[in-house]
C-alpha cells in the first residue's frame, strides 16, 4: 500500500522546475542533472552518488540552495529505502542551508519537514511526526502540497487514535478535492476507514466502494491497491469470503506494482482468510519474499553509506594531492633561500652563542613558571570537566524531569564530592571506570534532550566500540559532554544528530546542530580549549565545518588502536 510518500515524486518534478528559475545561468549542473535522470529511472543508489556529488560542488560554490536541494534529495531515496535514521540525519544537514526568513526557501523547507515527518512516522515516533508536518504545512506553497502534508498529519493521528482530529482534517480534505478524481477517492477512503476505527458500527461500505469506482474509472492501480486492503480488512469479520475475495485482488494488483511491501502485507491477509490447504502456499511465497527485502533494504543502507564515504574520500584524496603540489613548490623555494641562510649561519651562530648565554638563565625562569602553569590548568581542567560539566549535566537532567529522584541525585553529587576531594589531594589522576560504553554514551547524550531540543544519535552500537582502550573511552566521554554542554548553554538549537562510524582502526564522530552556529572571531574558553587538547591526545583531528549557514557541524576522528 502506497501511503505518506505518494506525492514525493511530484515534488521532485516540481522541484527541478523551481530550481530551473533560480540556479546561476553559468553553473554547471551535469551532477544534478545527471541525478534526476536517474531517479526518473528508479535507480536510487545512482541518483543517490551523483546527488552527493553534486552537493560536494554547490558547497564549494557556496550555492547554499541547491545543496540544501541536493541533501532533501538524498534523504528521500534514504527514506524509500527504509534507512529512517540515516535520512533523518540528512534532513538535518539540508536545514543548516536553509532559512525560515527566505521566501525562496520555503518550498524547500516544506519539502524537507514532510520528509523528517515521514520518516518519524515510520519509527513510530507520532510526536515528533506531527511536529515536523505542522511546520511543512507552515512553509507549504501550494494547495496541492498543502492537502499531502494535512493527510500524513491525519494518518499520524489515526495511528496515535486520535480519530476526531484525523477525521476533522480528512472532512476538509474531501471537502477541498472535489475537483480532483484521485485525490478525493484517496481522501474519502482514509474519512471511511478512521471513521469506522473511531465507530465499529459504522457503515463504510458505501464510501469504501465510491472511491474504487472512481479509482478503477481512473486506472488509479495504486488507489485501487489501497481500496482492496481497506474493504478486506473492513470484511474480515463480517463476511470473511468478500473479505478473502478482495485479499485476491490486492494480491493482483500488488504483483502488478511490483511492490515488495504490498506484496508481504496481501500474503499476510491470505495466510490469515484462506483454507489450510492453501496457506502452506502462501506462507513459503511469504517468507522468501519477506527474507528478500530485508537482505535488500539491509543492503541498500550499506550501499549508500559506502557511497557517501567513497565521494568524501575522493574528496579528501584531490585535496591531499593538491597539498602534495603545493608542499612540492614549498621545498623548491625552500632551498633556494637555504643556500642564502648558510651563508649568515656563520655570522648568527657567534652572535648566537652570547645571546643564548643570556637567554639560558632567563629560560630556565620561564621554565619553572610555565611548569606551574601547567600544573594549574591541570588542575582547572580536572575541576571543569568533572566538577563544572558534572554539576551542569545534574541541573540539565533535574530541569527536565517531572518528579526529582532525591537519592539518585545525592549519589551523583557525592560522587562529584569525592573526585573533587581526589583532585584537591592530586594523589592520584581519576580512576578509568569500565562499562557498556555504548549504553553510557546513549544516557549521556539523551541528558541533553528536552521537550525544545530533539538529540537523534545514529551509529551508537556495541561493535563500533569493540577494542577501543578504556582512556580513549573516556577521553571521548568529556568530549561529547563538553559539545552538548556548549550546545545547552549557546546554540539555542531544536535538532542535534550524533552520529558514530568505525573504518578498520578508525573512529569518526559526526556532530551537527540547526543552532545558531560559531561566531566569527569567537573567543574559546576552557572548555572547547580542553576538548582540543584531549583531540590531540588522542591523535585525533577536529574539523569545524564553516560552509553552512546556519547551526553547527563537527567531525572527529582518531585512531583506537591506542597504547592505553
Amino acid at each position: 500500500m502506497k501511503t505518506l510518500s505518494l506525492y514525493i515524486p511530484i515534488i521532485i518534478i516540481v522541484g527541478c522546475a523551481k530550481e530551473k528559475e533560480q540556479e546561476p545561468k553559468l553553473f554547471d549542473h551535469t551532477y544534478r542533472d545527471q541525478a534526476y535522470v536517474y531517479l526518473s529511472e528508479n535507480k536510487a543508489d545512482s541518483a543517490f552518488f551523483y546527488f552527493n556529488l553534486a552537493e560536494n560542488q554547490y558547497q564549494d560554490s557556496k550555492d547554499s540552495l541547491n545543496a540544501a536541494n541536493c541533501l532533501i534529495q538524498m534523504a528521500i531515496i534514504l527514506s524509500n529505502q527504509g534507512d529512517y535514521f540515516g535520512s533523518q540525519e540528512t534532513s538535518l544537514q539540508a536545514t543548516a542551508f536553509l532559512n525560515e526568513s527566505n521566501p525562496a526557501h520555503h518550498y524547500y523547507l516544506s519539502s524537507n519537514f514532510n520528509n523528517l515527518g515521514i520518516s518519524a512516522h515510520r519509527l513510530k515516533d507520532y510526536q515528533h511526526a506531527l511536529k515536523f508536518y505542522e511546520s511543512a504545512i507552515q512553509f507549504s506553497t501550494d494547495s496541492a502540497s498543502t492537502q499531502m502534508y494535512l493527510n500524513n498529519k491525519a494518518k499520524t493521528l489515526q495511528q496515535k487514535k486520535d480519530y476526531a482530529a484525523a477525521l476533522e482534517i480528512y472532512k476538509r480534505i474531501v471537502d477541498e478535492s472535489t475537483e480532483s478524481p484521485r485525490g478525493y477517492a484517496r481522501a474519502l477512503t482514509n474519512y471511511a476507514i478512521t471513521k469506522w476505527a473511531h465507530e465499529p458500527r459504522y457503515d463504510a461500505r458505501p464510501d469504501l466502494w465510491r472511491a474504487l469506482h472512481i479509482r478503477q474509472r481512473e486506472d488509479d492501480l495504486w488507489g485501487q491497491n489501497s481500496s482492496y486492503t481497506h474493504l478486506a480488512d473492513y470484511y474480515t469479520n463480517k463476511q470473511p469470503d468478500s473479505a478473502l475475495f478482495y485479499a485476491h485482488r490486492r494480491y493482483a494488483a500488488a504483483k502488478k506494482l511490483k511492490s515488495g511491501d504490498d506484496l508481504v502485507h496481501a500474503l499476510q491477509k491470505l495466510i490469515q482468510l484462506e483454507r489450510s490447504d492453501s496457506v502452506k502456499r502462501y506462507f513459503e511465497a511469504y517468507k522468501q519474499l519477506n527474507d528478500s527485502i530485508q537482505l535488500t533494504r539491509s543492503a541498500a543502507k550499506n550501499q549508500f553509506a559506502l557511497i557517501r564515504y567513497e565521494v568524501e574520500k575522493n574528496k579528501a584524496d584531490n585535496l591531499r594531492l593538491q597539498h602534495e603540489n603545493a608542499e612540492k613548490a614549498y621545498q623548491i623555494n625552500r632551498q633556494r633561500l637555504l643556500t642564502i641562510a648558510i651563508s649568515l649561519l656563520g655570522l648568527i651562530f657567534s652572535v648566537g652563542g652570547i645571546y643564548w648565554y643570556k637567554k639560558r638563565k632567563q629560560r630556565m625562569e620561564l621554565e619553572a613558571q610555565h611548569r606551574l602553569k601547567a600544573y594549574q590548568l591541570s588542575t582547572s581542567k580536572k575541576i571543569h570537566d568533572v566538577v563544572a560539566n558534572g554539576i551542569y549535566r545534574v541541573m540539565a537532567e533535574l530541569e527536565n524531569q517531572h518528579t526529582i529522584d532525591r537519592e539518585g541525585v545525592l549519589d551523583r553529587l557525592e560522587d562529584m564530592y569525592e573526585k573533587s576531594r581526589d583532585i584537591s589531594y592530586e594523589t592520584i589522576d581519576l580512576p578509568i571506570v569500565q562499562y557498556d560504553f555504548h549504553e553510557r554514551v546513549t544516557q549521556l547524550l539523551t541528558s541533553f534532550a528536552t521537550d525544545s531540543t530533539k538529540v537523534i544519535i545514529a551509529g551508537n552500537d556495541p561493535g563500533v566500540w569493540e577494542g577501543v582502550p578504556p582512556k580513549v573511552k573516556q577521553e571521548l566521554a568529556h568530549i561529547l559532554q563538553e559539545l552538548m554542554v556548549n550546545m545547552r548553554k549557546h546554540s539555542q538549537a531544536s535538532n542535534v544528530a550524533v552520529r558514530f562510524e568505525r573504518y578498520a582502526d578508525q573512529l569518526l564522530v559526526h556532530y551537527t546542530d540547526n543552532g545558531v552556529g560559531l561566531p566569527e572571531g569567537m573567543a574559546y574558553g576552557n572548555g572547547l580549549t580542553n576538548t582540543g587538547n584531549r583531540i590531540e591526545s588522542l591523535q585525533g583531528v577536529i574539523t569545524f565545518d564553516t560552509a553552512v549557514e546556519k547551526g553547527m557541524k563537527i567531525q572527529i576522528s582518531f585512531p583506537v588502536f591506542l597504547n592505553s
